[in-house]
């Protein structure tokens, strides 16, 4: 069936692509999430001190 080299190959782009999957999930359920969550709340603070500067003056 498989000679032992097509055996490593095979077990090595299986462990690539799982690894590649793994990150897109870790990517696109966790680091894509916390970064526009932090953008969207950095925007936020931005706004309520330009809001709260402009109602000091």
């Amino acid at each position: 069936m498989f000679e032992f080299d097509q055996y490593l190959g095979f077990l090595a782009f299986l462990t690539i692509v799982t690894i590649g999957f793994w990150l897109m999930m870790l990517l696109l359920l966790f680091i894509v999430p916390y970064w526009v969550g932090g953008n969207l709340r950095e925007m936020w603070k931005e706004r309520r001190e330009a809001r709260r500067a402009k109602e000091d003056i």
